[in-house]
């Protein structure tokens, strides 16, 4: 066996798990807003600045256009954006914030923050070291995009 191709010298597992028990400890949270963690990701897009591409949006996250599409028409269809077509380019999606979706940012401020950091207090990296961290993983990001 390799010691390359174990699973415990795979700093790729612990990235995936990390973000899928992340992901899994956001859960019940959003659910209590009647949102996903991928519906989450896009207000959070939409909260920095509202009205913008379909494009726009799905660059900052990293994503395909025609992955957000579909995560969009069912935020529409909850009342939690709207979409319409470009002024210059008709082609073009503008997605915005109704007021329902401006209403579950000040939710989500109340709760997401401190219901994360109760699960995340028993763990050894306290606040203070997430800069750290975020820019490590920036890091890792920004080499592997390119």
């Amino acid at each position: 066996m390799h010691a390359e191709l174990q699973l415990d010298n795979q700093i790729c597992f612990r990235l995936y798990t990390a973000a899928r028990l992340i992901t899994q400890a956001y859960t019940p949270i959003l659910t209590a807003l009647g949102i996903t963690y991928p519906q989450y990701l896009v207000l959070m897009v939409l909260w920095e600045k509202d009205n913008q591409p379909v494009n726009d949006i799905a660059h900052r996250l990293l994503l395909e256009t025609n992955t957000v599409t579909p995560l969009l028409q069912r935020m529409e269809k909850l009342g939690i954006v709207s979409r319409k077509k470009g002024e210059q380019d008709k082609r073009q999606q503008i997605v915005s914030l109704t007021k329902k979706g401006k209403q579950l940012e000040e939710e989500a401020y109340a709760k997401i923050p401190s219901g994360m950091s109760e699960q995340l207090s028993a763990c050894p990296l306290k606040p203070e070291d997430y800069p750290h961290l975020a820019q490590e993983l920036d890091a890792i990001i920004e080499t592997l995009k390119k």
